[in-house]
């Protein structure tokens, strides 16, 4: 059995489980199915783009010093190769040692920053998750859905209810932080 056919074989079978587990009169049984766009809920919901703003005031600063340093690497590396022809042998080969210090300064920076920024990110986006997480909850016990699903590659606009997840986060009071 090749590996295509046998993430569809698990595919079926994890699909078939899911309708025996979710519902247990048999598959025919009338279960109300929901579903949330988690991509749409981190860019659109309140919450979200609170805490995307949050974190670009936050790393503003640092990707300005970046920028200049970046501009400063340039001129360096444009002022070297205006002067290279008239250097000495000696002094275009300092010019090339400050040139390349200045540039693994700026990565090492750059590297950090991309790092920091990556962990804010998943801090902030955790915290918006268990917000919408919690409220995903709230509605399917508030309507009595079966299940809900967060990962699909395609679903019924009616069984769609990220626009309810979000209005109830977007009513929801700013997280005191």
């Amino acid at each position: 059995m090749t590996s295509v056919s046998l993430r569809k074989a698990l595919a079926v079978f994890a699909s078939s489980l899911i309708m025996i587990l979710a519902f247990p009169g048999g598959a025919s049984a009338q279960g109300k199915i929901g579903f949330v766009n988690l991509d749409r809920i981190l860019r659109d919901a309140a919450p979200a783009v609170r805490a995307q703003k949050k974190i670009e005031a936050e790393f503003a600063k640092r990707d300005q010093e970046l920028a200049k340093i970046a501009d400063q690497v340039k001129k360096l590396q444009d002022t070297y190769e205006k002067n290279a022809p008239t250097l000495s042998e000696n002094e275009r080969r300092n010019k090339e040692r400050e040139i390349n210090d200045a540039n693994r300064e700026f990565q090492r920076k750059q590297r950090e920053f991309r790092e920091d920024l990556n962990q804010r990110r998943n801090e902030e986006l955790a915290s918006v998750l268990e917000r919408a997480n919690r409220a995903v909850k709230q509605i399917a016990e508030l309507e009595k859905y079966d299940i809900v699903f967060q990962e699909v590659v395609w679903a019924d606009p009616r069984v769609d209810i990220t626009e309810k997840v979000i209005k109830a986060l977007d009513d929801a009071r700013p997280s005191a932080k």
